[in-house]
């Protein structure tokens, strides 16, 4: 069976700095950024909002996608964060509680 997939992308309460990433389980990934539970690129930038994310039912699928935006500028994810949430709301909301 297929893993469902996840890719996202976080910035900080400024919106100054992105970060693309993937995931399997969108909630648990977005409470240990919160939470600072991981070490890394998103823990040293505080990067814990969420302002784009798309789902997949296929894990390979968000893989591809996530690289396919990693590669792209950052004007590009600036256009797609835009296309889908202009106002760059905090979307975990929708996960966490």
């Amino acid at each position: 069976m297929e893993k469902r997939g996840y890719v996202y992308i976080l910035t900080n309460k400024n919106n100054t700095t992105l970060y693309t990433g993937v995931t399997s389980n969108l909630p648990k990934r977005i409470y240990e950024h919160k939470n600072k539970l991981v070490d890394g690129f998103s823990k040293k930038y505080n990067l814990d909002k969420l302002v784009y994310y798309e789902i997949f039912d296929d894990i390979i699928e968000a893989i591809n996608r996530e690289k396919q935006i990693k590669a792209g500028s950052r004007k590009k994810k600036i256009e797609l964060i835009n296309s889908q949430n202009p106002e760059w709301k905090d979307l975990s909301e929708d996960f966490l509680e």
